[in-house]
């Protein structure tokens, strides 16, 4: 693997710390906005900053004949993902949240083998084995506390909708990735929003401090800031490095759960959560051959399907 400079550890650092961050975000959009118009409204406002930088920088929007994929990629990866993150958010802790989403890659590698995308390799069944048996602690520990099923079947659902996006992505044609993006947010917030009017929710806006702060957080640093960290990872180290960023995740989400929001996990949690994180590397990762590769110009749209809430 190649070496990456100073500065790419320094993006790597900043983007677990927001990724890990979101989902707690989350948690405090949810006290205050119902969660399909708080999803929606947030990815409406962060794709229309982007279609306006993408004109302020002369980028082609992926209009036209490939408007029909990147919509499917909003619906699925900005839309249903989103949809299922934020209701189940309402009841379940966001560790939980962050613990299935570092399953995406793993996930990713079991459907990109299924379709011939990838080389089949042992690696992903010892992995797969080790996440699976992470998931079931996780879940038994949840359902003791009374976290209901529903809810860690929405974010269970998340990650698969995430992995399924991240499938379409790749196959795309190529496209640059801020205007990839921007259109997907907005189809994707538009998916939201009508889901919000269907479920009959009330369209306000924050009232309390802490909520107005972690829906601009969500906005700008957790959603715009984050994508620009990992186009600059992307650009600048492998595919495949860039993706360990969801596999750190729970680490974060568990440390700043605990501190801002007041969630404590048990001892069977963390051990679940890190044997999903470690089965997740086995998995994905190890004897992976495109480590050393450089990385596809279609891989540079990856960040809309980092599964950070």
């Amino acid at each position: 693997m190649n070496r990456p400079s100073a500065a790419v550890l320094v993006v790597f650092v900043a983007v677990v710390l927001i990724g890990g961050t979101n989902f707690v975000a989350v948690r405090f959009s949810n006290r205050e906005l119902p969660p399909f118009w708080g999803a929606g409204l947030r990815f409406a406002i962060a794709g229309a900053l982007l279609v306006g930088f993408a004109a302020w920088r002369h980028i082609r929007l992926p209009l036209g004949s490939r408007f029909a994929g990147v919509a499917l990629l909003g619906v699925l990866n900005f839309g249903l993902a989103y949809a299922f993150a934020y209701w189940g958010l309402l009841q379940a802790p966001s560790a939980m949240a962050a613990t299935f989403v570092a399953l995406v890659p793993l996930m990713t590698f079991f459907m990109t083998t299924a379709l011939g995308m990838e080389s089949f390799r042992w690696s992903g069944v010892v992995g797969g084995a080790i996440a699976v048996t992470g998931v079931a602690l996780v879940f038994v520990d949840q359902l003791r506390a009374t976290v209901p099923p529903a809810a860690l079947a929405a974010l269970f659902l998340q990650a698969v909708a995430v992995a399924v996006s991240t499938v379409l992505l790749k196959r795309l044609p190529r496209a640059d990735p801020i205007g990839t993006n921007a259109v997907a947010m907005l189809c994707g917030a538009a998916f939201l929003l009508a889901v919000a009017l269907l479920a009959r929710e009330t369209p306000v806006l924050p009232s309390r401090p802490e909520v107005w702060i972690a829906f601009l957080y969500l906005v700008t640093l957790g959603g715009i800031g984050l994508f620009i960290g990992v186009v600059f990872i992307v650009l600048r180290w492998t595919a495949s490095a860039s993706a360990y960023v969801t596999v750190l995740f729970p680490v974060v989400t568990v440390a700043v759960g605990a501190i801002l929001a007041g969630e404590l996990v048990s001892f069977q949690f963390v051990g679940g959560a890190l044997l999903v994180m470690i089965g997740t590397y086995v998995g994905a990762f190890v004897g992976s051959t495109s480590a050393g590769r450089p990385v596809p110009a279609n891989l540079l749209s990856d960040a809309s399907t980092q599964g950070s809430t």
